[in-house]
């Protein structure tokens, strides 16, 4: 299975959910992370909190939905509401599409421990959700069963 996750800036939250679906699923899911707008970096927490959990961040990047015509994903998956709500490209469209919101770390203000843990938590949510994505990759699928599937696991 092919997976484009998708956050209006990719900086954070789809970074997060690329890096971990690749650690924990490569061998049944091959993730990809984009944005409508991206910024150009990924957020320094994002990198230093998936370090800490000995999560890959090699090749990570700030990239365009644009440049992933070419990657046919089977699942799109859009983690901020912002992303939800655009008018995703054209070439989405034979791609099941879901939206599985995250809370974004990287805009919390207050202590360090308070930004750590909720880093943390994002990552661990996430972990979970690739846990039961996978279980979902491991067998054949259409996109109907696949949205279905995805629905009874609180994706929209």
């Amino acid at each position: 299975m092919k997976v484009l996750y998708i956050c209006t800036h990719n900086r954070c939250r789809s970074i997060l959910s690329e890096a971990i679906t690749n650690h924990f699923a490569n061998s049944v899911i091959t993730a990809k992370s984009a944005g409508s707008q991206p910024v150009g970096e990924v957020h320094p927490l994002s990198l230093k909190y998936l370090t800490e959990a000995c999560i890959s961040t090699q090749g990570l990047q700030s990239q365009s939905w644009d440049e992933f015509e070419a990657f046919e994903p089977d699942l799109v998956v859009t983690v901020c509401d912002s992303a939800a709500g655009e008018t995703c490209p054209v070439w989405f469209g034979k791609s099941v599409k879901v939206h599985w919101g995250l809370s974004d770390p990287s805009k919390l203000t207050g202590s360090e421990d308070v930004i750590a843990d909720a880093f943390r938590a994002t990552i661990a949510q996430i972990a979970a959700r690739v846990k039961d994505l996978a279980s979902i990759a491991e067998k054949p699928f259409t996109p109907e069963s696949l949205r279905a599937s995805l629905a009874k696991l609180g994706a929209h």
